[in-house]
């Protein structure tokens, strides 16, 4: 079986597999526990803090542990909401944000709260004309996801936070699909709020971090103990935030050369379909794009029958977001890119992480062409 869906999911990591089995075992305690086995539990997630804090230029304090992303996506959203319940207020998002944001907006906006959804260019981008244009006198945030999960394209995050900040409006970044994949500083983009999830940079499932900028308000998401500074109750998943915060640092002492590694397996996968499938269709930014990540549209053929005779042929890719996996509805990620109904049900996403070869990509365009064939033969 070869694995080619890790924008959904990655295998975790030896060392944070390593790292986080003494949390699950020999040092099981309550984190709140006021004897030996609670301490230790205690000091190991602030050990984390201060590893995943330093990972993307932020003060340990300034580091929340979630259950993942959508979570931590959610909480800034509602955060928001809550703090200015009692005035007018204009939330500005793009049209492609995962659907923790997406719908999240969307019960926001049954409450009251008025949502932009900025459009993106063809190749997934948003434009900082479109963002400065959007502004209201109400705006109070604006949320824009630093890498897409279908297509990979980064936005101008840096662009647009230094514009939002010069005009004093909260900024908020989704980069579950970036951090631990391109370099990410919290200061140099100039995000108020930034969320991640660990099991997409090889930690555990089950293990979110939201990065609040110091001086800044938020409500707490959980009531009870005084878990996570009195904002999210509830006994801590040290085990998991162990193995996040070592997955995380692993990644970034690798990340040039695994990077380096999967830009030339995805030009090769590219270069390679293109030969026997001239018609493919690359979508997305082919310059501003995750390293490991491409998405692939084919002419007049099913992206979910290309899925399940991959899968028949042992190969795991996918047709986009995980989070819309069984979901007949075309990918609005790719219908915001200007693609009819036909082109955006014709996608498979390909997306490589650090313990893919050069090798399995090989088997892929084979699995990927010949899968194609087989459909255009039969139609």
């Amino acid at each position: 079986m070869i694995y080619a869906d890790n924008a959904a999911t990655t295998k975790i990591s030896d060392r944070a597999f390593e790292q986080m089995l003494p949390f699950l075992r020999e040092q099981y305690g309550n984190a709140s526990g006021q004897y030996s086995l609670g301490t230790k539990a205690k000091h190991a997630i602030e050990q984390a803090r201060k590893q995943v804090g330093a990972a993307i230029g932020a003060e340990p304090s300034e580091i929340i542990f979630t259950s993942g992303g959508s979570e931590a996506n959610s909480w800034v959203l509602r955060n928001v909401a809550e703090i200015y319940r009692n005035e007018p207020l204009h939330i500005i998002t793009s049209s492609i944000e995962h659907h923790s944001v997406l719908n999240s907006c969307r019960a926001l906006e049954q409450i009251g709260v008025e949502i932009t959804y900025l459009p993106v260019d063809s190749t997934g981008r948003v434009s900082i004309d479109v963002v400065k244009a959007a502004i209201k006198s109400n705006t109070k945030l604006v949320s824009i996801m630093l890498a897409n999960n279908e297509i990979g394209t980064i936005q101008p995050i840096t662009e647009i936070g230094q514009f939002l900040h010069e005009q004093g409006i909260l900024f908020h970044t989704d980069a579950v699909q970036a951090v631990g994949h391109i370099p990410v500083d919290v200061r140099e983009l100039r995000v108020d709020f930034l969320t991640a999830s660990a099991h997409k940079f090889n930690g555990a499932k089950g293990t979110g971090v939201l990065y609040k900028r110091s001086s800044l308000e938020l409500s707490p998401l959980v009531f009870g103990g005084k878990q996570e500074r009195g904002l999210r109750a509830g006994t801590e998943n040290v085990a998991g935030i162990v193995a996040a915060s070592y997955a995380l640092e692993e990644s970034i002492s690798e990340m040039d050369e695994i990077a380096k590694r999967l830009r030339e397996m995805v030009n090769a996968t590219i270069n390679g379909v293109k030969e026997r499938v001239p018609s493919v269709r690359v979508n997305g930014d082919t310059a501003h794009r995750l390293p490991g990540t491409v998405n692939l549209g084919f002419d007049r053929v099913s992206g979910e029958s290309l899925m399940h005779l991959l899968d028949l042929k042992g190969v795991c890719v996918s047709t986009g977001s995980a989070c819309a996996s069984g979901n007949d509805e075309p990918s609005h990620v790719l219908l915001a890119l200007g693609l009819n109904e036909q082109q955006a049900k014709s996608a498979i996403r390909i997306s490589y992480g650090k313990y893919n070869t050069p090798d399995e990509v090989k088997t892929i365009v084979a699995a990927v062409c010949d899968a194609y064939g087989k459909i255009k033969a039969n139609q």
